[in-house]
């Protein structure tokens, strides 16, 4: 397990101590199974990429045997076209929940194969798991629309859906650039991947009408900052846009604009946001914020209605658990997480519009 030499790195005053880090990455680590896959607790579903944001959580904390053995669970379970479905029960291989296959959940693992690989240098795990990646990002790549953006699924009868979410595609063009990056390490030019980051980025940047209008939602407000696709002065904009809509001060990040109801991934993902644009104070005011859902033991609710004073849904999860991670580790300056989010090095593509995208 994690012990403090790890965890002593994720200390945010306010936020973590060392202990507080320590009990959460164990927690995380206890729901992980046998086999390498961490579904959201014990007996709840696995979708791949909250599996991913888990993992990417335990190499944080130093679990990188845990975290190996997550992305080998997926290598091994891939289907083959290069997908993952969308749900397996209790995160067992043979129990597919879901039947679809999602572009953005089948995009994630590049994120967190890179972030691994810079976690712990290990060669042969990313010449391992290369061909996973390359497979995957085919098959998302299959699902690109005309625009540029991402058709946000695959049924199970192998029908493409047209329609393209925002929070996807954005996360889909921060694992191409990811995707990208692991090419160049492998040695393998993908310049179809290049243009097609391209026409992605621009997409998430310039173009909601291609986009389903899920405004109400506040991952569509601060997902195309999270995933880099916008920066600098056009992403502080954005955010100070719909600040007042989605930010509940002293508590946290509504899920939905209207709900009187804060959640613990939100927050966290907006913290990651805010600190990839340089305004750490802010990430931190919103982390110590959703210290109400962590219980004693390191975890953490997954939501808190207010008016009601009750956690909602009575469910702790590891990948709300998992973005908290992140976001401090991000705070504190652990390279490899600081990489994929901040995004500084990674391939962008072939861009169309470069006034505002990431350098």
């Amino acid at each position: 397990m994690a012990g403090a030499e790890e965890t002593g790195r994720l200390v945010l005053p306010g936020v973590l101590t060392a202990a507080q880090a320590e009990a959460t990455a164990g927690w995380i680590a206890g729901q992980q199974r046998a086999d390498g896959a961490i579904p959201w607790s014990t007996g709840q579903h696995l979708d791949p990429w909250d599996h991913v944001e888990a993992a990417m959580a335990l190499d944080t904390a130093g679990e990188h045997r845990r975290a190996a053995a997550a992305y080998d669970w997926l290598a091994e379970h891939q289907n083959p076209d290069g997908s993952w479905y969308a749900g397996y029960a209790d995160g067992d291989p043979t129990r597919p929940s879901d039947l679809g296959r999602e572009s953005n959940f089948c995009a994630y693992p590049a994120v967190g194969v890179l972030h691994h690989y810079l976690a712990t240098g290990d060669d042969a795990f990313r010449r391992r798991l290369w061909p996973t990646v390359r497979a995957a990002v085919d098959f998302v790549l299959r699902l690109q629309r005309d625009g540029g953006q991402l058709g946000w699924r695959q049924e199970a009868d192998g029908r493409a859906v047209p329609d393209a979410l925002l929070t996807g595609s954005a996360s889909g063009y921060q694992a191409l650039r990811c995707a990208l990056a692991l090419a160049e390490l492998a040695g393998e030019a993908q310049p179809d991947w290049e243009i097609a980051a391209g026409r992605l980025g621009h997409a998430v940047r310039r173009h909601p009408e291609l986009f389903l209008d899920k405004s109400r939602y506040s991952m569509d407000w601060y997902y195309p900052v999270l995933a880099g696709a916008v920066r600098g002065q056009a992403a502080s904009e954005r955010l100070d846009r719909h600040w007042a809509e989605f930010v509940v001060p002293g508590l946290g990040v509504r899920c939905v604009r209207e709900n009187p109801w804060v959640t613990g991934g939100e927050s966290a993902e907006l913290a990651l946001a805010l600190w990839s644009v340089g305004r750490e104070r802010e990430a931190v005011e919103i982390l110590r914020a959703i210290g109400r859902l962590r219980t004693a033991d390191g975890r953490y609710w997954t939501g808190y209605v207010y008016p009601d004073d009750a956690f909602w849904p009575v469910e702790q999860t590891t990948w709300t658990a998992g973005a908290v991670l992140l976001a401090v580790a991000a705070l504190t300056g652990d390279p490899p997480t600081t990489a994929v989010f901040g995004g500084a090095r990674l391939p962008r593509g072939l861009d169309r519009d470069c006034r505002d995208c990431p350098r």
